[in-house]
C-alpha cells in the first residue's frame, strides 16, 4: 500500500506491525486485553493503598509511583497502536510524534529509577531494620520520587528537541508503531553521531546505573535470605525475589538493548518485539508481581469486596 501520499512535511507515517488482515485483528484484540489488564489492576493498586493506612510506607508509595509511570506509559502508546493498526490514515502529526516521543522517553526513564529505588527500599528494609525508617523517611522518598520524574522528564525534553532537529529528508515512513528515536535516526540524511553519543550517555547514567543498583540490592537481600533458618520462610522469599528480578531484567534488558545498540544493528522487525514488551508487557505485570500476590493487598481487597457486598445486600433488602 502506498502512504507518501497520505503525508507532508510536517507529518510521519507508522507502518504498524503488519498489513495483514486477520493478524491485524488478532494485534487489536491482544492490545486491547493487556491495556484493559493494565489499566485495572494499576487503578485498582493505587485504591488499595490509597484506602489502607498500613500500606502507607514507602514500599507502597514507590509501587504507586510506578503504577501511575505504567497507567500513562500504555495510555500513551496502546490506543494509539489500535488506531493505526485498523486505520486507513497511519499519519501522525510532527506534534503529536514529538509529545508522544517526550512522554515514552520520560515515562521510561523515570521506571528505571523508581525500580531501582523500590530494590534499594528492599535491601534497606531486610539488610539494615534498624535503621529502615530512618533511610527512607518521608522527606526522602518525597525528595527521589519527585527529582527521577524531573530529571528524567528534563532529559526527555533535550532527546526530543535534538531529535527534531534532525533533516528528514530520506522517507517520512517510520518502520515502526510509535514515534520512538532509534528508528527517526534511519530516516535523517544527516549524521546523527552527537543524537546517539547523547542517547548513549543518557541510557548509560540511567538505565546502566539503575539496573546496577537494582542487581546489587538483590545480591544483599538474597544473601540475607540465605541465612533464614525456616526452609518454607526461604522459599517463599527466594520465590518473591525471583519473580521481582525475572521483571526488572525484563524491562531493563529490553530498554538497554533498544538503546545501547549501535546503530548499524537496528532491526526494525526486532524493535517492534523489544518495543512491545517494555511498553505495554511490563506495565501490565508490574502490579499482579509487585503487589496483587501481597497478602496485605489481598486481604483488603477482600474486605472491601466483603464490604461492598453487604453495603449492596442492605440497600436492595
Amino acid at each position: 500500500m502506498e502512504y507518501s501520499n497520505q503525508t507532508s512535511m510536517n507529518r510521519f507515517i507508522l507502518l504498524g506491525l503488519s498489513n495483514i488482515p486477520y493478524l491485524q485483528a488478532l494485534y487489536v484484540l491482544m492490545f486491547l486485553i493487556i491495556f484493559v489488564i493494565t489499566l485495572f489492576a494499576n487503578l485498582l493498586l493505587i485504591l488499595v493503598v490509597k484506602v489502607n493506612s498500613q500500606l502507607h510506607i514507602p514500599m507502597y508509595f514507590f509501587l504507586s509511583n510506578l503504577s501511575i509511570i505504567d497507567i500513562s506509559f500504555s495510555s500513551t502508546i496502546v490506543p494509539k497502536i489500535m488506531a493505526i493498526t485498523v486505520s486507513q490514515d497511519k499519519s501522525i502529526s510532527l506534534l503529536d510524534c514529538a509529545t508522544q516521543m517526550f512522554f515514552c522517553l520520560g515515562l521510561g526513564a523515570t521506571e528505571c529509577i523508581i525500580l531501582a529505588v523500590m530494590a534499594y527500599d528492599r535491601y534497606a528494609a531486610i539488610y539494615k531494620p534498624l535503621h529502615y525508617t530512618t533511610i527512607m523517611n518521608k522527606r526522602f522518598c518525597t525528595s527521589i520520587a519527585a527529582g527521577s520524574w524531573i530529571i528524567c522528564f528534563i532529559n526527555s525534553a533535550i532527546h526530543v528537541y535534538l531529535t527534531f532537529q534532525l533533516p528528514f529528508c530520506r522517507s517520512h515512513d517510520i518502520n515502526h508503531f510509535f514515534c520512538e528515536m532509534p528508528p527517526f535516526f534511519l530516516l535523517s540524511c544527516q549524521d546523527t553521531y552527537l543524537n546517539e553519543v547523547v542517547m548513549y550517555i543518557a541510557a548509560s547514567i540511567i538505565g546502566v546505573c539503575s539496573f546496577i543498583l537494582t542487581l546489587v540490592s538483590y545480591v544483599y537481600i538474597i544473601s540475607t535470605i540465605l541465612k533464614i533458618h525456616s526452609t518454607a520462610g526461604r522459599h517463599k522469599a527466594f520465590s518473591t525475589c525471583a519473580s521481582h528480578l525475572i521483571v526488572v531484567s525484563i524491562y531493563y534488558g529490553t530498554i538497554l538493548l533498544m538503546y545501547m545498540r549501535p546503530h548499524s544493528a537496528y532491526s526494525p522487525e526486532v524493535d517492534k518485539t523489544v518495543s512491545i514488551i517494555y511498553t505495554t508487557v511490563t506495565p501490565m505485570l508490574n502490579p499482579i508481581i509487585y503487589s496483587i500476590r501481597n497478602k496485605h493487598v489481598k486481604n483488603t481487597i477482600k474486605e472491601k469486596m466483603k464490604t461492598t457486598a453487604a453495603f449492596v445486600k442492605k440497600a436492595e433488602g
